[in-house]
Formats: structure tokens, C-alpha cells, sequence
């Protein structure tokens, strides 16, 4: 186990090492997540996007990591660093030799790129740095296209506080050999623009992409959304070979879509990956799995609705539930086109429904990923603690920052007891004392008004805004 660099994009910052420690456990087994180890280099910042992590793995483990990964830029072997180009030689000179010479021989081919975070380096500046590593013995050849090794030169500078970026105490220098980068390719190719079938909830496809590594979706594992929608989790995760499976209280987004070549299917078709093994029209309010089903599913990868941009809707009706009107049976005559009637879910009851579904569908080890929303500013201390139930661990909470009131987090949550209903009973009552405590804040339609209310006198809080860009995206 060594310390590599990682490098990462800046964006997105509280999902960055999250998906790294997802994704040691996906490619190095269980219990290896937790045994990733993180630390700064000296004058950054924890917001900077050059962290130095040691993961429970050799080197092939770092590029697999690079490679699935969306946040991460690169992996690199550090061969040295300073605050001036004087010191960088010194240390590059005393990394040992058994690690520098392999990679220099004769026979093999290279590449030196120049790169940088916070400044713009002109092409004549990078050339005068490439040439002044004269006393890095490169024996091998240039070959820019495809080169065996590939050396970055990474420098930061101390440009000060007020562009937004996260402050560096002094000018750093990296220099590493590259074990593995990002794959970007997939974005540009999924993005939702060019989508067939989309919704206004759509999940945005790099999120899709990072909720699909948090749930470790790879072949031979069944992956579950019970908000289907227009299935952008299920593509996600149908990419990197996961079987999906999803369902959705609307029988007209799992059933019609907007017709015949432009729906969930077409989605999959459009991208050429496997079909989902089946979409049900089901409510999470009712499930209809038999009694005796559980442990099916590898991971349970969703976005709850919450209330903002559309609300939760579960079966019955206002005056089914209400016991205004009674159960009725719908004639066969019009079973094919009927759309059941619905009523306002809660998110309390949403989310404890969605756990009480986990907690008896997915096997021992998987993991429930979902959205939960969280207010901001004067309302954070009204906000609630995050859900919990007896059968899980929360292992990573990100924030996604969306309006100066109103963020939300992915929570990964895994499975580390059975399902029995001495559990499922301890669950209720941590459901009925959240929903006690958190009652008027999640109540149909105040999260709605929280976020969309006119602030005080007509002006966002300027202290509500990020420290730093980054945060917003």
C-alpha cells in the first residue's frame, strides 16, 4: 500500500471521496471502502481538488478506481513536490530509483503534460517547464498519441481568496506518473439533451452515473428503483452491466410513455443496453411483493418525491382514505385504460416505507441510495436528522446545493442486519417519534414553500451563498 496523488475535479465536492471509498469496495470486496485513508497535502485546503489517498490495494486497484470513477481526474504515483521548481527537482531526485527506472527504459515511449488549477500556464511557459526536467533520466521516446507512461506537472498557485476557489497557503508543484484517469466519454454520450424520453424530475446523467457507483451496480447484480420515472438510474446502472428492475404509482410513464418509439424502453434501446428485466406499475405505499419474498435485490437506487418540483402520490384517493367512499372494483371492460385514483404521500411516510422495503428485499451487504431533502439558512436548525432504521449503517452523506434555501443529500445507506418483526416493529417507532418531531417541516407542501417563498425583503441572505463555486454543482 502506498499514498497515491488524487486528483480530482472540482465540482461536486462532498460526493468526491465518497465515490472513491464506493468503488475500492466494489473492485477490492467488502470492508475495503473503510480502509481507504485520506490526507492533505501540506498548504491545501480540504476543498482543494488534490488530496493524497492510500487505498487497501496495489496499483491496478488505483487505475480501476480512476477509471470508473466520474470525480476523479487521476490517480497519480507521486514522485515529487515542492513550492518552487529548485525544490521539485530536489525531491523528484530523492524518490528512489527501483521506482523511477522501470518506467524510463529505452524501449518504452512517453508523454509529459503540463497542468494546472486556479492559473492558465501559456504553451511557451509548459514548453520551458517540460524541458527543464533534464535531470529525470528519460530514456524511451516522445509519443503523444499513445504512450506507455504518461508524467504530469500539476502546479497551484496562491492566487488569493476572491475567485471563488479554495485558498492555497502556498504555490505547489506536483510531479507523478499517471496510474489511471476518468473516463468522461460517457457524459457527453448520455446526457439528457439528447435523451428520447425524459420527465421534469429526469435525473441529470452524471448524477445518475455517481448514484449507480455509490450502489456498486456491475454484472450479476440486481439493482432496484421503486421511482422509476423515466428510468435514468436504471440506465446508469445498466451501463456499467447491472440488471435493473423498477416501478412507478404512474401506470402512463411504465405503460405509454408518449408513445410507442419515445419511452423508458427506448431509452435502453437508444443506448443499446439491456432492457430492465421488468417495470411494474406498483406504489411503495403498498408493495406488491408476496409476504414471504425477501432478499432480492443487490442495491435500491431512487429519488423520493419530495415535494418541490413534484409531490408523492400513493394509492387510495382523498375519499377512499377518508372513508367517504368505499373500495371499488374496477369492470374489465375498462381495466386497460383506467388510471387508479391517488392522494398526497408524505415524505416521512415515504421515506419509512422505502426503508421498510429495503430492509426486507435487499440482501445482506447491499445498499439503499436515495435523495432527502434538506432546508437552509434560518431553517437548517428546523431541518430533520436523517432517517435511520435498525437493518442499516449510514456509510456517506453528500449535499448537493440547489437554491440558497434548499439542498439536498444522498444518503448510502447498507444493509448489516436481517429483516425480522422484532426490527420491523423498532422501525415503526422510530418512524412515529421522527414523524412527531419532524412532523410540520415535512408536511404536504411546506418543503414547497420553504424553497419558493419570497425571500426577506425581496434579497437572497449573501451569508447563505457557498464559500466556494464548487459547492453549487
Amino acid at each position: 500500500m502506498m499514498w497515491y496523488l488524487c486528483v480530482f475535479y472540482h465540482r461536486l465536492l462532498d460526493y468526491r471521496r465518497p465515490e472513491v471509498e464506493s468503488l475500492s469496495e466494489l473492485f477490492a470486496g467488502p470492508g475495503s471502502g473503510e480502509s481507504v485513508e485520506w490526507r492533505m497535502p501540506e498548504n491545501h485546503h480540504e476543498e482543494s481538488p488534490f488530496h493524497l489517498v492510500r487505498l487497501p490495494g496495489d496499483e491496478r486497484l488505483a487505475a480501476q478506481v480512476a477509471n470508473r470513477s466520474l470525480l476523479v481526474k487521476g490517480i497519480y504515483e507521486l514522485w515529487g513536490h515542492g513550492t518552487t521548481y529548485e525544490e521539485l527537482e530536489k525531491s523528484v531526485r530523492e524518490y528512489p530509483d527501483e521506482r523511477k527506472l522501470p518506467f524510463l527504459t529505452p524501449d518504452s515511449t512517453f508523454k509529459i503534460v503540463v497542468d494546472s488549477f486556479g492559473k492558465v500556464i501559456s504553451s511557451q511557459e509548459q514548453n520551458e517547464i517540460m524541458k527543464s526536467l533534464t535531470y529525470i533520466p528519460f530514456q524511451g521516446r516522445v509519443n503523444l498519441k499513445k504512450p506507455d507512461h504518461k508524467f504530469f506537472v500539476m502546479e497551484t498557485d496562491d492566487y488569493g481568496s476572491n475567485n471563488g476557489l479554495p485558498p492555497v497557503v502556498k504555490r505547489t508543484i506536483f510531479f507523478g506518473r499517471e496510474v489511471g484517469a476518468a473516463d468522461r466519454h460517457l457524459l457527453p454520450t448520455y446526457q439528457l439533451k439528447s435523451r428520447k424520453y425524459i420527465g421534469p424530475t429526469a435525473m441529470d446523467a452524471e448524477m445518475a452515473f455517481l448514484m449507480a457507483n455509490q450502489g456498486l451496480a456491475r454484472p450479476g447484480k440486481l439493482v432496484y428503483d421503486p421511482f422509476v420515472g423515466t428510468g435514468s438510474i436504471l440506465v446508469a446502472a445498466a451501463h456499467f452491466g447491472a440488471m435493473t428492475m423498477g416501478a412507478d404509482i404512474d401506470i402512463r410513464v411504465v405503460r405509454d410513455g408518449r408513445g410507442p418509439d419515445c419511452n423508458v424502453w427506448s431509452n435502453f434501446e437508444q443506448y443499446k443496453l439491456p432492457e430492465p428485466l421488468c417495470l411494474l406499475r406498483a406504489d411503495n405505499n403498498l408493495p406488491p411483493w408476496r409476504p414471504g419474498l425477501k432478499e432480492m435485490f443487490d442495491a435500491i437506487i431512487c429519488d423520493p418525491p419530495y415535494g418541490v418540483r413534484a409531490g408523492g402520490r400513493k394509492s387510495g384517493g382523498r375519499k377512499l382514505l377518508k372513508g367517504v367512499k368505499g373500495p371499488y372494483t374496477v369492470p374489465d371492460e375498462k381495466r386497460d385504460n383506467h388510471i387508479p385514483s391517488t392522494a398526497p404521500y408524505s415524505l416521512a411516510e415515504c421515506v419509512h416505507d422505502l426503508l421498510h422495503l429495503a430492509s426486507r428485499m435487499l440482501v445482506m451487504g447491499g445498499r439503499l441510495i436515495f435523495f432527502y431533502p434538506v432546508l437552509r439558512g434560518e431553517d437548517a436548525a428546523a431541518s430533520p436528522q436523517f432517517p435511520e432504521h435498525p437493518c442499516f449503517k449510514l456509510i456517506a452523506s453528500c449535499e448537493q446545493i440547489l437554491s440558497y434555501r434548499y439542498s439536498r443529500v444522498l444518503l448510502t445507506m447498507v444493509k448489516v442486519a436481517p429483516y425480522t418483526e422484532e426490527i420491523a416493529r423498532v422501525a415503526k417507532e422510530r418512524y412515529r417519534e421522527f414523524r412527531e418531531n419532524h412532523q410540520k417541516w415535512m408536511e404536504e407542501g411546506n418543503l414547497h414553500s420553504a424553497v419558493f417563498e419570497p425571500a426577506q425583503d425581496g434579497k437572497p441572505d449573501k451569508d447563505l451563498k457557498p464559500k466556494y463555486r464548487g459547492k453549487y454543482v
